[in-house]
């Protein structure tokens, strides 16, 4: 749970595949993600910095929700008009509002301070899947607030009353999990990938029922694309190993996957 690959298309963004082991593929190089990382155009900008959300999320932010203040101007050099509406997410942000995801022009001026080459054509593209992305990471947590929720007192299960109280990006900051997997591929460079998370990001969700607030990683992955170029995407989401009932919950999905991956290998086996 918590380990998904989505793929992304200009139109219509969907799920291709999920995963129950390693967040990455790895029978392929990762592609880079469509957003640029890599390349920037100005002379002051270091080629080892890490890849990185293109939205600031730490520079001039407002400390109450953790999201910077983003201008809606067209930029110096921008020879075209980017869209100024925000979409709104499905992410609660408290009990009467959602989170509001930045405009392309807020995208395109983001990536314009990172000194991060800017194509003006693909940044609409590029703003939906970053928007798809984190559609993507709230579902997993979702299913992972349902499944520590449990059954309510008539028997059913319901869509948790879950709310993301602030988040705060953190590029460069290799999760301890994402760190173990960068040493099995280096360990074993022919079975998994040696390529890190091109993101990461911290969600601490909040509980309205109870007051608590529950701190989720995420770690954004680039995978092999499918054969018609459309870009994938692994997300590995999972509540942070800092409370009892996390660590439980973590404990409870990595058995039970463990578990599930045995039985469907085992009766593959018996197949043949």
């Amino acid at each position: 749970m918590g380990q998904t690959t989505s793929r992304s298309s200009a139109s219509t963004p969907a799920v291709a595949a999920s995963q129950s082991s390693c967040p990455i593929q790895h029978s392929a190089p990762p592609t880079e993600c469509p957003v640029p990382h890599k390349t920037p155009t100005s002379s002051a900008s270091s080629s080892s910095t890490p890849a990185q959300c293109p939205v600031s999320h730490s520079d001039g932010v407002n400390p109450l929700n953790q999201m910077p203040t983003l201008s809606q101007m067209p930029a110096e050099s921008q020879t075209s008009l980017l869209p100024t509406e925000r979409t709104e997410s499905s992410i609660p942000r408290d009990d009467t509002t959602r989170w509001d995801y930045p405009s392309p022009q807020q995208f395109h001026n983001a990536l314009v301070r990172k000194g991060w080459e800017t194509p003006e054509e693909h940044v609409e593209e590029m703003v939906q899947i970053h928007n798809f992305l984190n559609e993507r990471a709230w579902l997993e947590v979702l299913r992972w607030e349902m499944r520590a929720q449990g059954d309510l007192p008539d028997g059913q299960r319901r869509l948790p009353d879950v709310q993301l109280a602030r988040f705060k990006g953190r590029p460069g900051e290799v999760s301890p999990k994402a760190r173990f997997w960068l040493l099995v591929g280096w360990l074993l460079p022919s079975r998994f990938n040696t390529e890190p998370p091109f993101d990461r990001h911290d969600w601490v969700v909040r509980r309205p029922a109870t007051g608590e607030e529950v701190r989720y990683v995420i770690d954004y992955y680039s995978a092999p694309p499918l054969a018609d170029g459309s870009p994938v995407f692994s997300l590995d989401v999972r509540p942070a190993l800092d409370s009892f009932g996390s660590i439980k919950e973590r404990i409870k999905v990595a058995t039970e996957e463990a578990w599930t991956s045995w039985k469907e290998a085992k009766h593959e086996a018996s197949r043949r």
